[in-house]
């Protein structure tokens, strides 16, 4: 069953098209992210659903009703927005309260609500502060509690995470998959960061242009995306890319200037041309070194020219057939800029893309 159905959505602001016919189904209890970078139209997307603009064509349904024209506190949504947006006069409890109280709902199931709220969020010794007296996570605590007192169907966050620091962000990633998994509502999670998206999504909508470039798994993503930009845009570190010339027939190989590489094992996903410009995608993770590099039908000798220790891992840079080359290796390597490194990787974990559509082959 589908929580949300949006169906050939379209917006504009005068001549300039922000999202165009798009096309989305979010399933019952699902937790779906939409990725993009800036200006891809993933806020504005999240706004139209929350009622916040007014469509250009295209209807939104949530719970199987047309909501494209009812106003937001009548679509059973509760948003958690970038901003905490809290009100600074007023104690925790009453931004809690605030908007049940002008709802009408009694003073007693008022309580309830925020009882069970602030002892989800672990928020309950913070109730009688005002925010000043509140840290950035602490507020940012109290913003998605006021949209959990709403006991709505389904709660849309527009970056709530992307005004705290590296660690809060991670303690608050986690605590918001916990809650998903303690609630069981549909989420729809607005974010830049892929790493955000890999960690929280059953499903991520990679946006660009306005429109949704992919729509799976974050593992699908991971494994098999469907173009050269999504290949680039997902992992961290990035994919690294090698241009160079592919070969088909039975036993399809991969040339980069002088070198070959045999594609054994790699799997097409259409017809297999016999010759053309293609990238060579290989994420820096899926390279091994020394004895298991020479082992491999994909092998080259490199030179190491940056050394950047992170802790467990270490990212070396280096040139592959005049082609930068980055290898994730074990962060306890004691490789040196100079050193002469064996490399290889296994031809069906790389992804190919047409040079010139740049399309998944």
């Amino acid at each position: 069953m589908n929580s949300i159905e949006i169906k050939k959505l379209g917006l504009r602001f005068g001549e300039v098209e922000v999202l165009k016919n798009l096309n989305l189904d979010i399933h019952d209890g699902e937790f779906l992210v939409l990725l993009g970078s800036s200006g891809c139209g993933k806020s504005t997307l999240l706004n139209c659903i929350a009622g916040l603009l007014e469509l250009s064509e295209g209807q939104i349904h949530i719970k199987d009703r047309n909501v494209t024209w009812e106003e937001p506190k009548d679509r059973g949504i509760g948003m958690v927005f970038q901003s905490y947006a809290l009100y600074p006069q007023m104690s925790v409890r009453g931004n809690l309260s605030f908007g049940l109280k002008n709802a009408g709902v009694p003073k007693a199931e008022i309580e309830k609500r925020i009882s069970k709220a602030s002892e989800m969020l672990q928020i309950e010794q913070l109730l009688d502060r005002k925010p000043a007296a509140l840290s950035g996570g602490q507020r940012q605590r109290v913003a998605i509690g006021r949209a959990l007192v709403r006991d709505a169907e389904v709660f849309l966050f527009d970056e709530p995470l992307s005004n705290l620091d590296a660690k809060l962000r991670t303690d608050l990633r986690v605590e918001i998959k916990r809650l998903h998994q303690r609630l069981g509502n549909t989420m729809i999670y607005v974010t830049h960061d892929q790493i955000e998206a890999m960690t929280l999504a059953d499903r991520i909508a990679v946006m660009r242009g306005g429109k949704i470039v992919q729509l799976a798994p974050p593992t699908e993503l991971y494994n098999k995306p469907v173009n050269k930009y999504i290949a680039g845009f997902i992992g961290s570190p990035a994919m690294n890319f090698l241009k160079g010339i592919l070969h088909g027939g039975d036993q399809p190989y991969f040339i980069v200037e002088d070198s070959k590489f045999p594609l054994n094992g790699y799997e097409f996903d259409g017809p297999v041309p016999e010759e053309a410009e293609a990238y060579l995608g290989v994420r820096p993770e899926h390279v091994v070194i020394g004895a298991e590099a020479e082992a491999s039908v994909a092998h080259h000798s490199v030179e190491v020219e940056v050394v950047e220790p992170m802790g467990s891992d270490t990212l070396v840079w280096t040139q592959l057939c005049g082609q930068h080359f980055r290898v994730r290796v074990d962060g306890q390597s004691e490789l040196k800029v100079g050193d002469t490194l064996e490399i290889g990787f296994d031809p069906s974990k790389a992804s190919l893309f047409h040079a010139q559509t740049e399309e998944r082959l």
